[in-house]
């Protein structure tokens, strides 16, 4: 056994209104899920904690997490279908009520009056879980794969508070993004989005690989995910560029009805080719927001195509 490692009390790079701060406390957690039990031993350092190698060890301390902070009964996902980290997924969602606050005299707006859409919802529904726990927003959740909007909708009937405040649609063209699962007089406050990283198959492998040798401190040589994720969930053609400057380029169609656009984006490397992008597009504003997650850093890229003006009419009218 190594000496017990000390850990800070919070996790400082999170959010300041992220729920998940402190080290997760095992027992309360057990208590609203006891499945987890049997994944929670020791580790070297003799704290409390989950083999994150494990896929159903992650997967059941993602239903203790929204069981616990965010009151969702039933949680299930099909197999292989990405299993997001829950506190990441948070942090999103606070800094995108911030960005809210930002043009409202600093007062996120809260309540059914917010209508946000989730571009590739999942079959895990986490942003309007959250979404939904912690600002009272309805959510549109769009996804090509029909087995992810299946699971997604039971998670919303499954769970009465979520009724009426989520709704799925399949998109039919795996090339739109926007079209044809928005309709025009649709008017969109914030769309929320995690683009597929990799461009290939073989680079997603080859992610997973690296991932999952800095997890275990090893040369790991055989891909399993413990995160899952379909195909299409974690990688596209052109990978997050492509697919981000798809949506930018879309997104120009949709000025009118959607207040801000935003994205996640992993890669640095790929911020100038999406500011040009947003240039040629003629973003009238463009925002960057660094986000952080233990040794992981990414961030947020919103934009809007709305003037000041136009942006405190719309305030004005519907929040």
């Amino acid at each position: 056994m190594l000496p017990k490692k000390e850990h800070p009390k919070e996790k400082t790079k999170l959010h300041p209104r992220n729920k998940h701060r402190e080290r997760y406390d095992f027992k309360e957690l057990i208590k609203n899920c006891p499945e987890l039990e049997q994944y929670v031993e020791l580790n070297d350092y003799n704290d409390e904690s989950i083999d994150f190698f494990d896929a159903e060890a992650v997967k059941t301390l993602n239903k203790a997490l929204l069981k616990h902070f965010y009151a969702v009964n039933y949680w299930e996902i099909p197999q292989n279908y990405l299993c997001p980290p829950i506190p990441g997924r948070a942090d999103y969602i606070h800094y995108a009520a911030d960005l809210l606050a930002s043009i409202n005299n600093g007062k996120i707006p809260t309540g059914e009056k917010i209508t946000c859409l989730d571009i590739g919802v999942g079959a895990n529904c986490v942003y309007p879980i959250i979404g939904n726990k912690e600002y009272g927003w309805n959510f549109i959740g769009t996804e090509i794969d029909s087995v992810a909007v299946d699971s997604a909708n039971k998670i919303i009937d499954m769970n009465a508070q979520l009724k009426e405040k989520i709704e799925i649609r399949l998109q039919q063209n795996p090339k739109d993004i926007l079209y044809g699962v928005l309709k025009k007089d649709e008017r969109i406050d914030i769309s929320f989005c995690n683009p597929p990283f990799h461009a290939s198959l073989e680079e997603a492998q080859a992610g997973t690989l690296r991932k999952l040798s800095n997890l275990k401190g090893k040369k790991i040589t055989t891909a399993s995910l413990n995160f899952g994720g379909k195909n299409n969930e974690l990688w596209c053609k052109g990978g997050e560029i492509g697919f981000v400057r798809d949506m930018i380029r879309q997104s120009k169609q949709f000025s009118e009805s959607v207040f801000w656009f935003t994205t996640s984006i992993s890669k640095q490397s790929n911020l100038n080719a999406i500011y040009q992008e947003l240039e040629k597009a003629n973003a009238i504003e463009v925002k960057t927001i660094p986000m952080g997650q233990g040794n992981k850093t990414s961030r947020i890229v919103a934009w809007t195509f709305k003037t000041k003006e136009e942006q405190q009419k719309w305030v004005k009218e519907k929040w």
